[in-house]
This record gives structure tokens, sequence and C-alpha cells, in this order.
């Protein structure tokens, strides 16, 4: 598997139906965190704004949405409905993707990094 330099080279990876979904994530997630920085890492999209906000990845049948087990904490009750694990959360490809959700989610973890970049700050 070549490695994508850059998230346009991630999403050019998927078919034409899964790349409009990885799009509408991507474009979600940049207008929750216009200041966050997008790079690869782990061989994924992610989002970067005083650390880590969020990650995503798209497989066979659903895509990854991975915002820290913080992220995921604070968002239980909208995400039960999806298959979890400590930190991740998986949108089948067969249904709307929650961009609604994500973007709470997304904004969520930018006030948590601000809070951590602060309090760093203060020491």
């Amino acid at each position: 598997m070549v490695v994508p330099k850059n998230i346009d080279e991630y999403i050019a990876g998927f078919s034409d139906e899964v790349q409009i979904k990885l799009k509408a994530l991507r474009q979600t997630i940049q207008k929750a965190a216009p200041g966050a920085e997008e790079v690869i890492s782990y061989q994924m999209p992610a989002y970067k704004y005083h650390g880590v906000l969020v990650y995503f990845a798209a497989y066979k049948n659903h895509i990854g949405f991975y915002a820290t087990p913080t992220g995921h904490a604070a968002f239980k009750k909208e995400l039960s409905a999806y298959k979890e694990g400590k930190g991740s959360v998986q949108f089948p490809l067969d249904q709307e993707l929650p961009l609604s959700l994500v973007s709470k989610i997304v904004k969520f973890r930018v006030k948590q990094n601000l809070e951590k970049a602060k309090v760093k700050k203060a020491k």
C-alpha cells in the first residue's frame, strides 16, 4: 500500500462514492476547527490544533472516526447508535454521516486542547 503524502491523496485512493463521504467529513472538520493543521498520521488523515484533535479513515464497510477516548466519552449517548471502541466509532458506508455530531465533537476537542494548552502555558 502506498502511504498518502496528504489528505487529497488519501481521499483519491477510494471509490467516488466513498470520496464524497470523506470530502464531506473533511469539510465538516475544517469548518469546526478552522485553525487546524491537516496531516497524515498513522497513515490516515488527522487534524492538529494544540495537539491532535481527530483522525478518520475509510474501510470496506465503514468510516472510522477517532476523537480520542475523551471526545467519545463526552458524546457517548449520541454515538451509541454506532459500533464503538475506546476512542473510535464506525460510521457505516450505507448510512448518512452524522456531520452535525462530528462538528460538535470536533469543537469539543478544540476546546479541550485549548484548555490543555492554557494549563501548560501557565506552568
